[in-house]
């Protein structure tokens, strides 16, 4: 029966099976129309983008603002009192830096997160290069860099020095959650989930280790292994790679002699605090000195104080406890905190499952890092070369953490109330592949009149 004017209609949308709360919250997204004179045709439910998670951006700024006050007062500080010198050429390249990430940030949240799976085998495949490049003698342009016994920096001409292993962490996040998203339900397959995983992984791990760079090898084990649980890996093949893993671990251990010395000094810092245990020792002490409101911004740096080494770098979290207390630090640990329950609130919500693996990488890796750093200078952890997200002071580490985050809230604009990863898109359709962008992959809208 043909409908008259003016009565009301009801859209009828059928919905595929386990779409879950996904088709629900797309069913409330207003429909496009077009008017014909005897007709009306529904193009069906466009997607609609809200704002970004504020807390995330805030978070991560009030992080990056911390870290300029404390790289100022490591380094402008004490270069202006005990060198008469410019007390902001330290603070110049930092801020520089901070502003490339900014950019790098907004440039990612404004655009859709889809598009990243066009890029994520190149990019994959570049940073598996840049991985090798290190470790080989200069190439024309391409000059490694050695600092501290080990290969981490790469020179390209006059550009400024980079970090390659901070890219690998980014793309391997990024292929991760496109290759799992298209595995689906095999990722908890030994043939076609573990070993392929392993293949994928390992030789990122084994390259960013032979650096030697044993907190960066950490970092991305846990975070290529959260995911992959995340995305339906077996714990059960998890956990049997666990012995396997530790006897990996000893073994470079033991055949790493400064590796070796590091842990000799963690079981017991105080045995040379002059010399191995110099460094551990001396944060604690900054830990101890601030109390619990610390001793003022750029007391730490005055003539005659506490001698801190790599102050500006790893072990910038204990400068922040000497100089702002107890307050300070757990302001910082609060502010990874929240960061990780952000992010997984944006996993838990996200509209695909590219986009929750996606989102669950990219925490994970901020976190772990965090974890890790923060675990060194209260003595948990063996001392690692490792940077405190968006704090410490650093270019590609800064920059790299900053364009994750900038996808991270190009999720967030999609998000979805009340849904959950798995009620996500699995994006295993025909078609797939290779990478694409996806389409809104839902039956066409039915307009029935109300008799």
């Amino acid at each position: 029966m043909t409908a008259q004017a003016g009565s009301r209609r009801r859209v009828v949308m059928p919905q595929p099976a386990g779409s879950g709360r996904l088709s629900r919250a797309a069913s409330t997204v207003p429909l496009r129309e077009t008017r014909t004179a005897a007709t009306r045709t529904v193009r069906g439910p466009q997607r609609e983008r809200h704002e970004p998670d504020h807390l995330v951006l805030v978070v991560t700024l009030a992080l990056a603002a911390m870290g300029l006050l404390m790289v100022y007062s490591t380094t402008g500080v004490a270069t202006a009192i005990q060198n008469q010198g410019d007390p902001f050429g330290g603070i110049a390249t930092q801020l520089g830096f901070s502003v490339l990430g900014v950019l790098a940030l907004v440039v990612f949240m404004r655009l859709d997160y889809r598009y990243l799976r066009l890029v994520s085998v190149p990019a994959f495949l570049v940073a598996v290069a840049l991985l090798v490049v290190v470790l080989l003698p200069a190439i024309g342009p391409l000059r490694p860099i050695i600092a501290g016994g080990s290969a981490r920096w790469l020179q390209i001409g006059s550009l400024p020095a980079m970090h390659p292993a901070e890219l690998a962490k980014l793309a391997m996040v990024i292929y991760l959650a496109h290759w799992l998203a298209k595995r689906g339900t095999q990722a908890g397959s030994l043939l076609h989930g573990l070993v392929p995983f392993l293949v994928i992984c390992g030789p990122v791990i084994a390259l960013v280790a032979a650096e030697p760079d044993l907190g960066t090898t950490g970092v991305l084990a846990l975070t290529a292994f959260t995911v992959f649980f995340v995305a339906g890996g077996s714990i059960w093949q998890l956990a049997m790679l666990a012995p396997v893993g530790l006897a990996a671990l000893a073994i470079y251990v033991m055949n790493t002699g400064y590796q070796l010395a590091r842990v000799e000094t963690f079981l017991d810092p105080w045995a040379d605090p002059l010399e191995r245990g110099f460094q551990t020792v001396q944060g604690l002490y900054a830990l101890g000195i601030g109390g619990v409101f610390g001793i003022g911004l750029g007391q730490s740096r005055l003539p005659g104080g506490l001698v801190l080494p790599n102050a500006q770098n790893d072990f910038i979290f204990a400068v922040i406890g000497q100089e702002f207390g107890m307050i300070g630090a757990v302001a910082v640990i609060g502010l990874f905190l929240l960061l990780a329950y952000r992010g997984v609130r944006i996993a838990l919500g996200a509209p695909d499952t590219f986009a929750a693996l996606l989102a669950t990488g990219i925490t994970a890796w901020l976190c772990f890092q965090a974890l890790i750093n923060i675990g060194v200078v209260v003595a948990l952890l063996p001392i690692t070369g490792i940077t405190l997200p968006f704090v410490s002071d650093g270019g590609s580490s800064l920059v790299v953490s900053f364009a994750a985050v900038g996808i991270l809230l190009s999720i967030s604009r999609e998000t979805l109330p009340r849904g959950t990863w798995n009620d996500a898109d699995p994006d295993r359709g025909r078609g797939y592949g290779r990478p694409h962008l996806p389409g809104p992959g839902r039956p066409p809208v039915v307009v029935r009149a109300r008799r």
